[in-house]
């Protein structure tokens, strides 16, 4: 659909490296993908705690939360799979534009739905797969939709009736099936600082 041609973003009034500097880090995108239940909210959740004992600017978007919210007129067609990512692109890269380290925990199953945050957020994005097993997801089953699933109840779910696709080539591989949430946590943890996303110790 095409823009109207009266439209003009505002320019900033204060610049993304501002921000950056009274932050004390950059502003970043991390995409937690994986299976359903592979532990991305919970890893999400405890990187946000830690960032913000650290005094660090972060945000969590979370998929669930967005489509309670941002996202509730979307369901779960090829068409409205690819809009609940470019919408949550879009509010990733606005954040980023503000100086906050955005963590977004989503499941994003297919190479082309990842490929669409790569493209908005370019440089600021980093993808790491929290790589459990469906066998592990599925033990797990914390809201019961691989049980549903199973039973013909819910149609489309991914890692059942519909594909997942691993990363090509993530940022960073989690093993979030085996290793504890505090082994990932710290190992996220120092990736980040290796790539420079979080200030040097």
């Amino acid at each position: 659909m095409p823009l109207p041609d009266n439209l003009l973003a505002p320019v900033a009034s204060v610049s993304r490296s501002q921000r950056e500097a009274r932050n004390g880090h950059r502003g970043a995108a991390i995409l937690l993908t994986g299976l359903p239940a592979a532990g991305k909210s919970t890893l999400a959740q405890a990187l946000h705690a830690e960032l913000f004992a650290r005094g660090l600017h972060s945000v969590v978007l979370d998929g669930d939360g967005l489509r309670v919210g941002l996202n509730r007129d979307l369901g779960f067609s090829d068409a409205d799979r690819l809009e609940n990512i470019r919408r949550a692109s879009e509010l990733a890269a606005l954040l980023v534009e503000n100086g906050q380290i955005v963590i977004l925990a989503m499941i994003a199953p297919l190479l082309e739905l990842r490929e669409v945050f790569a493209r908005r957020l370019a440089a600021d994005y980093r993808e790491v797969w929290c790589s459990a097993s469906l066998a592990v997801c599925e033990q797990r089953d914390p809201k019961g939709h691989y049980a549903r699933a199973r039973r013909g109840e819910m149609a489309g779910f991914t890692g059942v009736s519909a594909p997942y696709e691993p990363p090509a080539q993530p940022s960073l591989v989690l093993d979030t099936g085996v290793q504890t949430v505090e082994a990932c946590l710290d190992r996220l943890l120092t990736w980040l600082g290796e790539c420079a996303v979080l200030p040097k110790a």
